[in-house]
């Protein structure tokens, strides 16, 4: 699977915005392919995948939505400016942020969706499928949550699995990537995964362990929204996140994570 996006785990790591301008590097968060550092105001972000990379820029430059500005680039690192403001909110944390801002939330998605589709695909219903059987499967095998709680949410994540229209999606649209001042949102962070994809895949994301926004988001977003397909994404994302989770140190059971949702969700 993807590395999951470990800014946005339960308090995990620290996201783009804002800092004092001490002068100390500090790891946000790192994994195997990726890793982004603070030094001051600036945030470097290390990518073994170029092409990745190159993705990225580019759709930041696509992007109808504000984005960090891009310092500079010389591979594998990108530099990226401070956002304005604070993170929409983390997963396993209550959000501070006002209702109006996650309203701002859904229509900045929406700005992004009614954009000209990007020429690369992002991941196709058969990856994300495979991806879904692979980790419930895992998941039994290795008796890492109880049978009843993965079919249970298999079932509701396969609502999610239906043929799509491709709009240009952000791909791993965290609560954690949503920079906001106020009720503005000031910018989104982490392209990586940006292409074309299923819109509501971006809405679940988003409003992932955060249920009581997602009346928010809608409204900001407009019509069109699939509540049940957003559920399924929901039990999709948490599900095929456990094993990597644990295999790298973090803890998918923290109140309010992904073992929560899957429980909420049955």
């Amino acid at each position: 699977m993807t590395a999951y996006g470990l800014e946005n785990h339960c308090g995990t790591g620290r996201s783009v915005g804002q800092t004092d301008g001490v002068d100390e590097v500090e790891v946000v968060v790192a994994h195997s392919e990726r890793a982004t550092l603070r030094v001051g105001g600036i945030f470097l972000k290390v990518d073994a995948d170029a092409d990745r990379l190159d993705r990225e820029v580019a759709a930041m430059a696509l992007a109808p939505v504000p984005t960090a500005e891009v310092l500079w680039r010389r591979p594998p690192v990108l530099a990226l400016a401070a956002l304005r403001g604070a993170a929409l909110g983390r997963l396993g944390r209550p959000s501070t942020a006002s209702a109006q801002a996650w309203v701002a939330a859904g229509a900045a998605v929406r700005a992004l969706h009614d954009a000209p589709v990007p020429p690369w695909t992002g991941a196709s219903l058969e990856d994300r499928a495979t991806s879904l059987a692979d980790e419930c499967a895992g998941l039994l095998a290795e008796d890492v949550l109880p049978d009843g709680l993965v079919r249970r949410n298999r079932e509701v994540a396969e609502v999610a699995l239906r043929d799509w229209t491709p709009v240009f999606v952000h791909g791993d649209l965290q609560v954690a990537h949503v920079f906001v001042d106020g009720d503005t949102v000031t910018g989104v962070l982490d392209w990586s995964e940006a292409g074309a994809g299923d819109a509501m895949y971006d809405l679940a994301t988003l409003t992932l362990g955060h249920p009581e926004h997602l009346d928010d988001v809608v409204a900001g977003y407009g019509g069109g929204v699939d509540l049940d397909v957003v559920r399924g994404w929901w039990s999709q994302r948490s599900l095929t996140a456990i094993r990597w989770l644990v295999e790298h140190g973090f803890d998918p059971a923290a109140p309010g994570c992904e073992i929560d949702v899957l429980r909420a969700q049955a």
